[in-house]
């Protein structure tokens, strides 16, 4: 999951909420929404790869 940030920045959430916190995981931000997508591929690749 992909938001937007005050900062004008993009940020990658976890789909699933993390239950030691009860919040998405943040795994990464990024400048600019492509890089953003594109990283998601990349964790759902390494998901099914690893």
């Amino acid at each position: 999951m992909i938001r937007k940030l005050a900062s004008g920045q993009f940020r990658l959430y976890s789909r699933k909420v993390d239950p030691k916190t009860g919040k998405r995981r943040n795994l990464g931000t990024f400048d600019t929404r492509p890089q953003a997508e594109q990283h998601e591929r990349e964790v759902q690749y390494f998901k099914r790869h690893a």
